[in-house]
């Protein structure tokens, strides 16, 4: 039996940039219930919320200080069960983010470990002495800088792969492992439907803690020595008894772990988010530099997980938006003249590929980066921290935040853009991140009234894949894998096969000459961008940003 999320499309909410309806500037859980309808109305099955959890908001709620509450700001325990109820309501179910690498520096467990080197606590954190008076090896955080923090008082370091306030757990202590599992039984006792794991596949680190004469120290601790071990366990133990649907965020991970993550006989989590594909504009790998854009890299990458997690018999999340990406139609197409078209045409390009898709807020709205015009409007840690590296490293100021605007995070996080009204209606007060000055234009209310709008092709494209199986049953073969401009992929099983090409640049192209499957035969349009009836390679043209996609009945 084919699991229900296979069919699913799931919408990725970041509460503090939703819905706010108390006039503090920070969105929260009564904002979310506000706007289940529009949510429901779109088609979306399933809601993901980004950590609601107490924390003091170092990393926006990814250092979390106590698992079994809501942070304050959002709501109450009572909101969330409410909110639960009316989605459950109108049939779209749960996902939270937990985050169970590291938890905040606040955390009553560390508060414990670090007071009393005795304290049973300790052994739930990563503490090593100093090596040759210095930092125990030469690992590097994710944020920058050392991922070891001295610890005057016990004299020892803490090992965080992230910001300094987010200390690492030490997974190997069954014990903490065990109250992470009552922790995610708790919430699925509340009602809820998964999880969504945060850097999930970081939890396993190399005992001998290596100094790395090659890197950042990260070949030691991605997809570790006990990592699946723990992910079975982890099923045995709580996802088994509720028919979870779970998908890990995979930093830096491989084709084959993610196979085994995900393969259903090995019992660890539904789906994995990788990010080889959000790198196709990272110069030489550097995500810190001005985007180059290698187009042929990026349907490579794409291409080589779709038909290796098919092979393996794995399952892929698909995306091209969250949290921490910038805004994909101001990234790999044109957010300008032909964003409604290049916004569609993204959208179509991942939908119809093989996976579970997410569509993150404000994108079903085309939504763009905001073009911010000074360092003080940014809020994210991790943008902070590198506009300062960068210029350490040699960059002028106007260099490091012309990178800024491209890279930060922020870029996805600022307010949902709801109406024309001030603050884009998203709250009465100034909110916590500026809204971006394209709001007029581009909003919920205009896209919902809009029938040609891009909010209307998500809601088709989310149908189509509830209607027809080749959505989540075909495999996938890549065509044109050199083409500079064109995308362009075969669904196909025993009854049915689909041709998505699709045009990454504002130029026409012909497409008499393109070797292509099928282009012989009459299709019927399945979906397309482009106000079309019918569309022939041997006369027509792809116009710019244009995606079509031709359905074949076997």
């Amino acid at each position: 039996m084919e699991p229900w999320w296979k069919r699913t499309v799931i919408y990725q909410i970041y509460p503090k940039s939703f819905n706010d309806t108390t006039g503090n500037g920070v969105g929260d859980l009564p904002g979310i219930i506000e706007k289940l309808d529009y949510l429901n109305d779109l088609g979306i099955d399933v809601l993901w919320l980004n950590p609601v959890y107490p924390s003091p908001q170092k990393d926006n709620g990814y250092d979390i200080s106590d698992y079994y509450n809501i942070y304050d700001v959002y709501g109450t325990m009572e909101d969330f069960e409410r909110l639960l109820a009316e989605a459950h309501a109108r049939n779209m179910k749960i996902i939270m983010d937990i985050v169970i690498n590291h938890t905040s520096t606040d955390h009553a467990w560390f508060q414990a470990a670090s007071s009393d080197a005795s304290s049973p606590y300790r052994d739930y954190y990563i503490w090593k002495d100093p090596v040759d008076g210095a930092e125990p090896n030469n690992w590097v955080s994710k944020f920058g800088g050392s991922a070891w923090q001295w610890h005057e008082p016990t004299s020892e370091y803490y090992l965080h792969l992230f910001d300094v306030s987010q200390a690492d757990l030490n997974w190997e202590n069954e014990e903490l492992r065990q109250q992470l599992y009552d922790m995610m039984n708790y919430w699925f006792e509340k009602g809820i439907d998964g999880f969504r794991l945060d850097v999930i596949n970081l939890i396993s680190k190399d005992q001998r803690f290596p100094n790395d004469d090659i890197g950042d120290g990260r070949r030691f601790y991605t997809d570790g020595p006990r990592v699946h071990e723990w992910m079975h366990e982890m099923h045995q133990n709580v996802f088994a008894r509720h028919g979870a649907m779970t998908v890990g965020e995979m930093s830096s991970t491989t084709i084959d772990h993610c196979i085994k993550y995900t393969r259903p006989d090995r019992e660890e989590l539904s789906m994995t988010f990788n990010f080889h594909h959000l790198k196709a504009d990272y110069p030489g790998g550097e995500k810190w530099a001005l985007p180059e854009f290698d187009f042929v890299q990026l349907k490579e990458t794409l291409s080589d997980w779709q038909i290796g997690m098919y092979e393996g018999g794995g399952w892929n999340a698909l995306f091209w938006c969250n949290h921490d990406q910038p805004r994909i139609v101001s990234r790999y197409a044109d957010d300008g003249k032909y964003r409604v078209e290049s916004a569609k045409m993204l959208a179509a390009t991942m939908h119809c590929m093989r996976g579970t898709p997410y569509i993150y807020q404000g994108e079903e709205l085309g939504m763009t980066n905001p073009s911010y015009s000074s360092i003080e409007d940014y809020r994210d840690v991790e943008t902070i921290n590198y506009y300062d590296i960068m210029q350490k490293q040699g960059k002028s100021p106007e260099e490091a935040f012309a990178v800024i605007q491209a890279r930060s995070r922020d870029n996805a996080r600022t307010p949902m853009q709801w109406d024309s009204s001030k603050n884009a209606g998203f709250s009465e007060a100034e909110p916590w991140l500026p809204v971006p000055e394209n709001y007029t234009s581009i909003n919920a209310k205009e896209a919902v009234n809009d029938p040609d709008s891009v909010y209307h092709f998500y809601k088709k494209l989310i149908q189509l894949r509830k209607d027809y199986k080749i959505m989540t049953a075909g495999d996938y073969q890549l065509y044109l894998p050199d083409h500079s401009s064109l995308f362009a992929y075969t669904r196909e099983d025993e009854d049915e096969a689909l041709l998505l090409v699709s045009n990454f640049s504002s130029e026409t192209i012909e497409a008499g000459g393109l070797d292509l499957p099928w282009k012989e035969q009459p299709g019927t349009i399945f979906l397309t961008n482009y106000q079309r009836e019918h569309f022939s390679f041997g006369t027509d043209s792809l116009q710019p940003y244009e995606s079509i996609v031709l359905h074949y009945q076997k």
